[in-house]
């Protein structure tokens, strides 16, 4: 499963929930007819949720789900965490990108072979996106996911290359 959004506050008296979205593709995943699953805070599932309405709203989606009516409907969502199954995802067609749950649990390592870690998540930033690593008994280590840092990525081989600049991997810089 690969999270697509979280139901962050009500909007409105109607049932709308405003989704803060964790996709580049929002109008994909949350197309009308699209079945979500539902995890809850502390990891619970709950019965899936169907897409009725989405519709963009300061940087985020008013989303209307089937069977949620009013707003306390909508409030009883809040926290949700939106996911659909990775079998659901279209590969991309460009060669060099990747869905971040291609990336999560790869090795990563430097051009040499030594090992520097595994990719835990892959995070979005206004900057771009970083790639977190946790390394075995060092503290994790975030890198910049942009070619000239990361140049070769594996997901046959489950390795991602890294060329890191000076002091970018050493926790005490």
């Amino acid at each position: 499963m690969v999270l697509v959004g979280v139901v962050v506050r009500v909007h409105g008296l109607r049932g709308e929930a405003v989704v803060d979205l964790h996709t580049d593709a929002p109008d994909e995943r949350f197309a009308p007819g699209t079945e979500l699953a539902v995890r809850r805070s502390g990891g619970a599932r709950s019965a899936p949720l169907r897409v009725v309405t989405a519709r963009p709203h300061s940087g985020r989606l008013l989303v209307r789900f089937e069977g949620v009516e009013d707003r306390d409907g909508a409030e009883s969502l809040r926290g949700a965490q939106l996911l659909l199954p990775t079998s659901a995802l279209e590969l991309p067609e460009d060669p060099d990108e990747f869905h971040a749950h291609q990336l999560e649990g790869l090795r990563a390592e430097l051009g040499d072979g030594t090992v520097v870690g595994t990719v835990r998540e892959v995070v979005h930033g206004p900057g771009g996106e970083l790639l977190v690593l946790d390394r075995s008994e060092e503290p994790e280590v975030m890198v910049p996911f942009v070619n000239a840092i990361v140049p070769t990525i594996d997901l046959d081989g489950g390795r991602i290359v890294l060329d890191p600049p000076e002091g970018l991997l050493d926790p005490d810089a």
